[in-house]
């Protein structure tokens, strides 16, 4: 059984995981270094001069370390005709060679890289789909046989000073190791661990993991999981540094977002020494994206490294290594349930609603902006209101969305302060957001939960406090409030560091006997929805959360743009894998085994597959982890060879060799086959 918090220093604080430093050539990486970026060109790696000038543009952006595939004998052998010409442009930076399937390419990249990428799941296995019982004897004869064939790498990377990753993905573990612990964090983990087991029986300890899948869920319980393992192998010593990321991201927004959920909720636990990000687009943009996740989560642990915890004797509300969502009491909010076995909602906050209450066409621009997003909608309008006098502008723009039609729940924010000894909230209201300090008194609580209840209101209250001080606040509100659960929806937070914030808050209402209460996760957006910062930071503060299982309603607010901001939440949920409102798209960040542009193919099957809501694509450049990765997915597109691509319906084969110019049509016949 792994310990709940060995995963991390302190669940409760940004505190950075130790780790050994390992040197990739004159690069220093875990420890006390920064976080380094770092990507993989997508060029062929036989072509010399393409690739270098990829690695020259990567570096100039920003680029750390340059992976480069080698998926033969000939391409290991050509890392020296690159190394030569990046010396000659006098381009410094460490080359990492990418294998899959060919030990023996792996021997001569050794001789030329500074470290060497290995997969577990193919690197002494075929991947066939057997289903197959192993004895106890069985599987360690398979286990001596796979460090026979990998001991011979580590010795010669040991010899050479190359650093290695051993780089577990989700989408191509070996058929021993499915067989054994299912297509699972578990077997994830322990497929990496067996060949860290011969590295250290060679006392080789230059070694980085990953732990990568498409699915963001999977990911963060794999690295949490593998933390977890190596701290109690090491008895809590400086481990092994990870390497961070979530392949198949995807492109555009979709992929930002899945990747910012899955590598930026690991950093807010000091989990993480290298970074990159995956992008179905030109690498060189890759290098912005990570930077900004990295410097981030830099600047957080700044920020942590002089705090200590602040909730002694509080379990994590949370099962860090797989996800489950809490179970909270459904709420009705007018016609809209929140909580329990409802979907997590999604809610626009404006806060400066006045222009909507004296213009009804605003109101009808505003409504029309929202309705511009097809397939998702706004499910509640919360209206920020301050001043005593928080009835006349809630009721004028109530009456006009009668007027107009709607039946958009509409809820009210006010501060607990300026609520005064007798106010009435409006009958009208699907509930009331109240903003509450540590200045209010208990007193103030159960006045207000006594004229929720006179109305038949639900209540969330806010907490706008610093984390330090959440549970002094936690505790004064839930001695005031009745005992009913009806009478209050839930609680929210609002203050820095919102992912141990949020933490914190459903572990001390769980510890208090009220983990029944939904939480709503709200954020403020700083720069506008379409910045990529923005975009990054809202990702991560809800995404995290949710990949928690925390999390019952999204608010979001400051936005500029009501469809963005609508756009940005729902894209958010289907990251966290929690919503599904569009088609999803698993595709890989192409590297040099692509045997199509990728890019292009991409963006094509877009183009005629976006309206297929809930329906999961996969577009795989070639085989590495394409069937595994399918597993995830409804239909497959993958590269078979030159101009040729092979169709998946899940797992299996449907189609075989089909040429590329006639594979989206017929991966649209197959997709429409299989709805009839």
């Amino acid at each position: 059984m792994v310990a709940e918090n060995s995963f991390v220093l302190d669940p409760w604080v940004g505190r950075r995981r130790l780790t050994r430093e390992v040197s990739v050539g004159s690069l220093g990486l875990g420890g006390e270094n920064p976080i380094r970026l770092q990507s993989m060109t997508n060029t062929d790696t036989m072509d010399t001069r393409a690739t270098v000038d990829q690695i020259e543009r990567l570096v100039a952006a920003g680029c750390e370390i340059a992976r480069v595939t080698a998926p033969s004998i000939r391409d290991a052998e050509n890392l020296r005709a690159i190394r030569a010409m990046l010396n000659e442009r006098r381009v410094e930076v460490p080359l990492v060679a990418d294998i899959h399937f060919t030990p023996n390419a792996a021997m001569i990249a050794a001789e030329c890289v500074e470290k060497v990428r290995v997969n577990p799941g193919n690197y002494a296995d075929k991947k066939k789909f057997e289903v197959r019982e192993y004895t106890d004897p069985e599987y360690a004869d398979e286990l001596s046989r796979v460090g026979d064939r990998f001991r011979p790498l580590v010795l010669r990377c040991k010899q050479n000073g190359v650093a290695m990753r051993i780089g577990t993905n989700h989408g191509s573990l070996s058929d021993r190791v499915m067989n054994r612990y299912g297509d699972s964090p578990r077997g994830m983990v322990e497929s990496a661990l067996e060949f860290l087991d011969v590295c250290e029986a060679e006392s080789y300890y230059d070694v980085i993991f990953s732990m990568k899948s498409s699915n963001a869920h999977i990911a963060i319980q794999a690295y949490r999981l593998l933390a977890s393992r190596l701290h109690e192998r090491g008895g809590g010593l400086p481990s092994y540094p990870f390497h961070l990321g979530v392949t198949e991201a995807g492109d555009a927004e979709d992929g930002r977002i899945k990747s910012a959920i899955g590598i930026g909720s690991l950093l807010e636990d000091g989990i993480g020494d290298t970074i990159r990000v995956s992008l179905t687009e030109d690498p060189v943009r890759e290098i912005p994206v990570a930077e900004k996740i990295a410097r981030r989560a830099e600047q957080a642990w700044l920020g942590d490294v002089n705090r200590s915890s602040s909730a002694p004797g509080v379990a994590l509300a949370m099962d860090p290594f797989s996800h489950v969502r809490r179970e909270t009491t459904r709420v009705e909010m007018g016609k809209l349930g929140v909580g329990g076995s409802e979907p997590v909602r999604v809610e626009l906050e404006l806060v400066d609603p006045g222009a909507l209450a004296d213009s009804t066409q605003s109101l009808r621009d505003f409504l029309a902006a929202l309705d511009s997003v097809e397939g998702i909608a706004c499910e509640s309008l919360l209206l920020s209101l301050r001043g005593s006098d928080f009835a006349s502008p809630f009721a004028e723009i109530a009456r006009s969305l009668g007027q107009l039609g709607s039946d958009l729940p509409l809820s009210m924010r006010v501060s607990a302060g300026e609520l005064g000894s007798n106010f009435e909230f409006p009958a009208e209201c699907a509930r009331v957001v109240v903003d509450v300090t540590l200045e209010d008194s208990a007193e103030s609580f159960g006045r207000i939960s006594e004229a929720a209840a006179q109305t038949d209101t639900v209540l969330e209250y806010c907490l706008r406090v610093g984390f330090d001080e959440l549970a002094v606040l936690v505790d004064r509100i839930l001695k005031a409030i009745p005992e009913d659960p009806q009478a209050v929806l839930g609680f929210s937070l609002e203050g820095p560091r919102s992912v141990h914030g949020v933490r914190l808050l459903a572990s001390l209402l769980e510890d208090r006997g009220a983990g029944h209460q939904a939480i709503v996760l709200r954020h403020s957006l700083a720069g506008g929805e379409n910045s990529e910062a923005d975009l990054i930071e809202a990702s991560i503060a809800m995404g995290g959360p949710l990949c928690d299982g925390i999390g019952d309603m999204l608010s979001l607010r400051n936005f500029s743009d009501p469809a963005s901001a609508l756009d940005l939440s729902y894209r958010i949920l289907q990251g966290a894998r929690l919503r599904t409102t569009r088609t999803e798209y698993i595709s890989c960040p192409s590297c040099g085994r692509t045997l199509f542009d990728l890019e292009e193919t991409t963006a094509r099957i877009k183009s005629v597959t976006s309206h297929l809501k809930g329906v999961k694509i996969a577009v795989m450049g070639c085989i590495v982890n394409g069937p595994g990765e399918m597993a995830d997915a409804d239909f497959g597109y993958v590269g078979a060879g030159p101009g040729v691509v092979t169709l998946y319906a899940g797992q299996q084969v449907v189609a075989r060799n089909i040429p590329e110019q006639d594979a989206a049509d017929r991966l649209l016949a197959l997709i429409a086959d299989h709805d009839s």
